[in-house]
């Protein structure tokens, strides 16, 4: 097929026809959703948590984490000492924790990646994704970056640049030599992250989703994603839950 991108070891796409088209002809899948998804994950595997993604916002959450013996996150973003996708609230998240996480974009991703007979899937975020990509480097010979992006009010995807900077810095970490290893597509998002390297925050703050944040007064969410490489957290999704699979040195 002319777009699973299969003649390249690393390879990036969007949303859900990403994990339809390429995951199959992928050894590892690594979804990406910055603000905040995969934020949230390495925040709370960071204290020690396993976080278990659920895909849709309403009354069954509860009951999957009643079943699951879990705490569960608001779907709507908060830190008002409750748990949700703010990533700031998940800071104090008490440790080894299990947390049911709702979320239709990230979590959706993680799922219907985990059915695609033997695939590895795992997130990143800009705070681990040197960690991530430098454990995937010498493991797979084949890997799918995935942007979650957002949805317009119709449902349709939106692209979000973040989520293709993060993926861009997952790629670089790849190190894989010589370019034609990476897709142009994968290429395009590598290019894209060294583009704002140098200040990530920055540009994190002004996109649309940043901004959308600010405005909403969530800026600490902000701030706390943009941290670029501050975390060797690894997240590995098994058996429906993300894990802190191994640290890297």
């Amino acid at each position: 097929m002319f777009f699973d991108q299969s003649p390249y070891p690393v390879r990036f796409e969007w949303g859900e026809q990403a994990i339809q088209h390429l995951a199959p002809h992928s050894e590892a899948v690594v979804v990406v959703d910055v603000l905040s998804f995969s934020t949230c994950v390495e925040v709370a595997l960071s204290r020690k948590a396993q976080v278990l993604p659920y895909r849709w916002k309403d009354h069954t959450a509860r009951q999957h984490a009643q079943k699951h013996g879990a705490l569960l996150a608001s779907s709507e973003r908060r830190f008002d000492g409750q748990f949700s996708l703010s990533p700031v609230s998940l800071q104090t998240l008490p440790e080894g924790a299990k947390l049911v996480l709702p979320s239709p974009n990230g979590a959706s991703l993680s799922a219907l990646a985990a059915e695609v007979p033997g695939v590895q899937v795992f997130t990143a975020c800009l705070r681990n994704a040197r960690a991530v990509g430098e454990f995937l480097r010498d493991r797979f010979s084949s890997v799918l970056l995935v942007a979650a992006g957002e949805k317009w009010m119709d449902g349709t995807l939106r692209p979000a640049i973040e989520d293709l900077w993060g993926c861009g810095a997952v790629i670089q970490a790849l190190d894989l030599p010589g370019s034609e290893t990476r897709s142009p597509e994968a290429e395009m998002a590598r290019v894209a992250f060294e583009h704002i390297q140098q200040d990530v925050l920055h540009h994190l703050q002004s996109c649309a989703s940043g901004r959308e944040l600010v405005e909403r007064g969530f800026a600490a969410d902000v701030l706390l994603a943009g941290q670029l490489n501050t975390s060797r957290v690894v997240p590995h999704f098994l058996e429906e839950t993300y894990g802190w699979l191994e640290e890297t040195h």
